[in-house]
């Protein structure tokens, strides 16, 4: 069994706050169960994953059909409470660890240090807790070989308060696609790439646009 889990888009990735000081705050990247949920389905195949949870749902053993071995295989992971709807939450933290364990989303722990030094974000309440008066979310995100190399992220009114790395020029960008495209066909039908080719117009994977290799990427997913 070969599993390609990709990488997750910058919309799928939520931007939570960690630490919150007078002088600025510090932020984190998740992921939420639907986000692993559409992967899987994406990957496998709905009828071809299962979950289940014990413990009070502390535990999630999340298992993946082996076509070949003609079994079902299991990676179970303990997750934590969260400060509301207690068993729900425990139950999506269980089963998003469970699929950490098996590779989706595993490039977040890549993130890099994000400190946003900016006062103007604070609140304090009258108990004098401190809080944020925005939310938060990726912009863009690069990867290289599963690792974070660039990584911009925004306020709500689309402002730029984070950005890590060197951005991928357009050339970059199209010369990693077709790298990852080609290491996907190594285990393809010679006619597959043919037949995507020939829906996009295009004689061979130089001559597609950066959009259409990422759509043609997920195709082949």
């Amino acid at each position: 069994m070969i599993l390609n889990f990709r990488t997750l888009k910058a919309s799928e990735i939520d931007v939570k706050p960690q630490t919150v000081k007078e002088n600025g705050f510090s932020l984190l990247l998740y992921k939420n169960a639907r986000v692993d949920m559409d992967v899987l389905d994406e990957t496998v195949g709905a009828m071809n994953w299962q979950r289940k949870h014990n413990r009070d749902n502390a535990n999630c053993i999340v298992s993946i059909y082996d076509e070949d071995k003609k079994i079902w295989v299991e990676k179970e992971d303990t997750g934590t409470e969260s400060f509301t709807e207690k068993e729900k939450g425990l139950a999506s933290d269980s089963f998003k660890r469970a699929c950490f364990n098996w590779g989706i989303g595993r490039e977040l722990y890549t993130t890099p240090f994000i400190w946003i030094n900016e006062s103007k974000y604070i609140t304090k309440s009258n108990n004098g807790k401190l809080g944020l008066n925005s939310k938060f979310y990726v912009k863009n995100i690069e990867y290289e070989n599963r690792n974070i190399i660039h990584l911009e992220i925004i306020d709500s009114k689309n402002n730029l308060v984070f950005k890590y790395g060197k951005e991928l020029s357009e050339k970059e960008k199209k010369e990693k696609a077709i790298k990852m495209i080609t290491e996907i066909l190594k285990d393809k039908d010679d006619g597959i790439i043919d037949a995507i080719l020939d829906k996009y117009k295009r004689n061979s994977l130089k001559a597609c646009t950066n959009e259409e290799l990422k759509n043609i990427y997920i195709e082949l997913i």
